[in-house]
């Protein structure tokens, strides 16, 4: 069984902390005896109370996931804690005064009105915090729930870009295949070698929602010489891959997206063509993927940046790494350039 002890400890100071604040309010309205017996009571009930809530609930089933019991279970362990608290931390409390002589010279104090405003305060108090920390762990509880689903609706997201990017490069390809078939075989066996590379990679990626930028990187190499092809001359491009970076994981089908944008709306358009440039390096604690072309640029986008592929991929970065990733898309009369940042560390 895992324990985070570092979670509990966090809750432990804040218990430490909402019981000084109760201990110092109970004082404001009884300003003629000691500070020290309500802080000493207040903590130790607080802490024996918050013991039992906080370490409890880890051995109950239905907490392990939601972080809180269910159903009648976190009303019973509650009042469990509370009474104990109040048994066994005030008595703890009495003994810690008389110990250290914290009741001042009038001795203890605690009439029929004192036991029951102290048995009120116990009540309010650890109703009070608990509920507290029931509401937190239900919140990060449907926080992380909403974590999962934007992960699963990301996969998702990248199957249907997969089927909407697949069939047009497919077409295209087959038919630029059948076509060399009869006139030049070599330049044909050489699309189709380029074509099941592709196709055995694009299988490997599409069973898992990473890879390492190495296989990101193949995956553009093969689908990059199978456009050559078919442009001929009228493609040129460069891949330029660290070998330092080459086994940082990255989302799969990271980067054919911004690829074909560049030849679909900037070097297709292009009557001469032009060059296709593909980049990776390190930036500090960042891996910064570079995708720039040399095509007709800003009157090539009419969606301004954007475009399906472009917005999912600023979504997956997003539910991946938050803030810390993201995709900045550029054109000018001389290209396009797309700059993908993510963090080394996941």
């Amino acid at each position: 069984m895992n324990i985070d002890w570092l979670a509990k400890l966090r809750n432990l100071l804040q218990t430490t902390a909402f019981c000084i604040a109760v201990a110092t309010l109970q004082y404001a309205f009884t300003p003629d005896r000691p500070y020290a017996p309500p802080v000493v009571y207040s903590l130790l009930i607080g802490i024996t109370i918050w013991a039992i809530v906080d370490i409890g609930r880890v051995f109950i089933p239905s907490a392990r996931e939601t972080g809180w019991p269910s159903g009648g279970t976190g009303f019973l362990l509650v009042a469990v804690a509370i009474a104990a608290g109040w048994l066994v931390g005030g008595r703890l409390g009495d003994l810690a005064c008389r110990a250290f002589d914290l009741y001042g010279p009038h001795g203890r104090v605690h009439s029929a009105a004192d036991l029951r405003s102290d048995v009120l305060i116990t009540f309010i108090a650890g109703s009070v915090g608990s509920y507290w920390f029931y509401a937190r762990n239900k919140s990060e509880y449907l926080a992380r729930r909403m974590r999962e689903a934007e992960r699963h609706a990301s996969e998702a997201r990248l199957k249907l870009l997969e089927t909407q990017l697949e069939p047009h490069m497919m077409f295209n390809t087959l038919a630029n295949l059948r076509a060399l078939i009869g006139v030049d075989p070599a330049r044909a066996q050489e699309m189709l070698d380029h074509m099941i590379a592709y196709l055995r990679a694009t299988l490997d990626a599409s069973r898992a929602t990473s890879h390492p930028l190495r296989t990101e990187f193949d995956r553009v190499q093969d689908y990059l010489a199978l456009m050559a092809i078919r442009m001929g001359p009228r493609l040129a491009y460069t891949l330029d891959l660290p070998e330092e970076l080459a086994q940082v994981p990255v989302p799969a089908l990271l980067l054919q997206p911004l690829v074909e944008n560049s030849i679909k709306h900037g070097l297709e358009p292009k009557v001469e063509g032009g060059r296709i440039d593909v980049r990776a390096r390190r930036e500090g604690e960042l891996v910064v993927i570079e995708v720039r072309d040399s095509g007709v640029g800003t009157n090539g986008y009419d969606s301004g940046g954007k475009g399906f592929g472009l917005v999912q991929i600023r979504e997956r970065l997003a539910s991946l790494h938050g803030a810390r990733a993201s995709l900045d898309f550029a054109t000018d009369a001389g290209g396009a350039q797309a700059r993908i940042a993510l963090p080394l560390a996941a």
